[in-house]
């Protein structure tokens, strides 16, 4: 029950991770590495793929999507708990909050969908290579990638909303780097009875039917499991990090090492795991640099040309 309107909290106070000086310089410097390599891997991928007309296959339409979903989440995330570090005020407002959380639910939902969809892909190259093309039309995975993105919408609106039917009027400290469902509904004074169900009729069935898909396609391609382990060690430690949210809501916090790896970790790995053991990404890299090298080369003969 609400006692007092005035009592209403609109501002929360992020914790963060630590009040010490020089572990924050610390913290500060590493993930602003993190971040800046996440940034740069991600994005270059997705202007690699866009570049070269060769990469606009399936999996690298999905993988490119993956890469900018990667980014999202960083963008989200990180900028902020960057600025946390040294600002004397680490107030984030309620709309921020739900903004922040918006992007960050949108990003893994549609990355859940696309994890499975390069999965299928997967499945189809390997064990039915000549139906490829007509089990995996263009039509078909531009199907797939803007249906990820729009479940992705739809499932960050519904989280959103019922969260907007909350009021918080109890502690404004969010023992946490960033706004997520869980602390939120620990601080709601407003009953969760009915948040709570919501990530279990929404939040399980999306989990289940892409682990189910990723599983599924790897178990039928397990004659080629030994050149995908590393896909599959990143698509089982995503799924294993998000399976937190299906705890009960009550307990303490315990969720920041686990926030720590699916939101910054895991989109550094990706571009590393999906990317640079491809040769053909590899190719297409040694390719461009070998271009931007002969290029220098041949300004630096026109330049010495010129001076003589």
């Amino acid at each position: 029950m609400i006692e007092d309107n005035h009592s209403l909290t609109t501002e929360f106070i992020l914790t963060g991770f630590t009040d010490h000086p020089v572990l924050k310089t610390l913290l500060f410097v590493v993930f602003l590495a993190i971040y800046l390599i996440t940034m740069v891997g991600n994005l270059g991928l997705v202007a690699l793929i866009f570049k070269e007309r060769h990469l606009h296959t399936p999996v690298y339409v999905f993988l490119g999507n993956l890469a900018l979903m990667d980014s999202c989440c960083s963008c989200a995330i990180t900028p902020r708990m960057l600025e946390n570090f040294f600002s004397e005020n680490t107030v984030i407002s309620l709309n921020e909050c739900m903004a922040q959380f918006y992007f960050l639910c949108l990003a893994e939902t549609a990355a859940c969908f696309l994890l499975a969809a390069m999965a299928y892909d997967r499945y189809v190259a390997i064990c039915s290579p000549l139906q490829y093309h007509t089990m995996m039309s263009k039509k078909l995975y531009i199907q797939m990638t803007t249906g990820a993105f729009i479940a992705g919408n739809l499932h960050s609106l519904i989280h959103v909303g019922f969260l907007l039917r909350l009021t918080f009027c109890r502690s404004n400290h969010i023992d946490h780097f960033f706004c997520d469902i869980l602390p939120l509904y620990r601080l709601s004074c407003t009953d969760p009875f009915i948040n709570e169900p919501m990530i279990y009729i929404f939040s399980m069935p999306i989990q289940i039917f892409t682990i189910a898909t990723v599983l599924i396609s790897y178990i039928w391609e397990r004659q080629s499991v030994s050149t995908c382990a590393s896909h599959f060690l990143s698509v089982s430690m995503f799924y294993i990090c998000l399976l937190m949210y299906f705890r009960p809501f009550e307990e303490g916090n315990k969720d920041t090492a686990v926030a720590i790896f699916y939101t910054i970790v895991i989109p550094l790995l990706n571009p590393f795991i999906y990317s640079l053991r491809n040769k053909e990404v590899i190719s297409v890299l040694k390719k461009i640099i070998l271009s931007f090298q002969t290029s220098v080369n041949q300004d630096g003969i026109k330049i010495k040309c010129l001076n003589v």
